[in-house]
């Protein structure tokens, strides 16, 4: 069961992640639109600075996401060719040559050229499921660091207010691409929010069962296959670094939403004139409301959300490995 959970949840996941952004295609244009703008308008060398440092992470996540999913496809592709399988092998569907996935064949899968035919189909089908499924996860963490360097240059120019000779005009156009930003998240929760909460559910069975698995096979030394613990460890390390991408780069988010209002604190407001200070309300008021991302606008993407997750998944593991006790 749980080998058969390995192959089709995350290509159910990657079909609906696939789905939800061709859905929203319409909503991710101006989000494209919006970040070649921001690069294109003049800015100071420290802003720039601070979008290069956003755009950097979100680099390194994208290559660190494509190398684990490489891994875990060198498992499934590369060792079947050899003999070597990661999955539990039986009878039924699995005849004498290896392929990668486990499934039912109409045809005689054995005889040449069909092997190889199967065989080259499916490896890629398994990267364009690999693709699908990580190239999502980065173009979300890609958005949201985006927005939060915009947010970052943001409370650096409210903290400077003081120092502005034209303080209204500045502060006008500070509130204006607040505003802007507000708006940003709010579409980009929109297009993610149901993909979210599948993925939430998505790796709270999988981590169970995982967990259960990679248990029973270290406690049952004699039917343990060295292969099979790299290949499920790699699997779950993919899907827990992968669902932490959503909460880390939530958290983040949240983070820099309210470093916005804590700005407005820290700038020198008590020496501008009352009228000018007054103004400074509209800010507040608009950064007063917790911004974040949400899983089918139930839950917060945050780290507690994650905590919460992993125990409820332990619970589940231990009630699992009681009823095989």
């Amino acid at each position: 069961m749980v080998d058969n959970l390995e192959y089709t949840l995350p290509s159910m996941m990657a079909m609906v992640k696939l789905f939800i952004m061709w859905q929203k295609k319409k909503d991710i244009l101006p989000l494209l639109n919006m970040i070649k703008h921001d690069w294109l308008k003049p800015k100071s060398v420290q802003e720039r600075n601070i979008m290069i440092k956003r755009a950097r992470l979100a680099c390194m996540i994208t290559m660190f996401g494509y190398f684990i999913m490489f891994i875990s496809g060198f498992f499934v592709i590369i060792l079947p060719v050899f003999g070597i399988s990661v999955r539990y092998l039986t009878n039924i569907t699995d005849p004498d040559r290896l392929v990668p996935l486990q499934t039912y064949y109409f045809y005689d899968r054995d005889k040449s050229p069909f092997y190889e035919i199967t065989y080259a189909l499916q490896i890629v089908g398994i990267y364009i499921i690999a693709t699908s499924y990580t190239g999502t996860d980065c173009f979300l963490s890609l958005l949201v660091f985006h927005v939060c360097g915009q947010l970052e240059n943001l409370k650096t120019r409210i903290m400077d207010l003081d120092k502005f000779h034209n303080f209204e005009s500045i502060l006008s156009h500070s509130v204006q691409e607040h505003i802007r930003l507000i708006r940003s998240i709010n579409i980009i929760d929109n297009i993610f929010a149901l993909m979210l909460l599948g993925a939430l559910i998505y790796f709270g069975i999988l981590f169970a069962f995982q967990g259960f698995l990679i248990v029973s096979m270290i406690t049952q030394r004699g039917d343990i296959s060295v292969v099979r613990l790299i290949f499920m460890l790699t699997v779950f390390v993919n899907t827990f670094v992968h669902t932490c991408l959503y909460c880390t780069v939530g958290e983040i988010l949240v983070a820099q939403c309210e470093g916005v209002y804590k700005a407005v604190y820290e700038c020198k407001w008590y020496t501008l004139e009352p009228k000018k200070a007054s103004n400074l309300l509209i800010i507040m008021i608009s950064a007063n409301k917790p911004l974040y991302l949400s899983a089918g606008k139930l839950f917060p993407m945050t780290m507690a959300t994650f905590c919460n997750l992993l125990k409820t998944s332990g619970g589940y593991i231990s009630i699992l490995l009681a009823y095989r006790e």
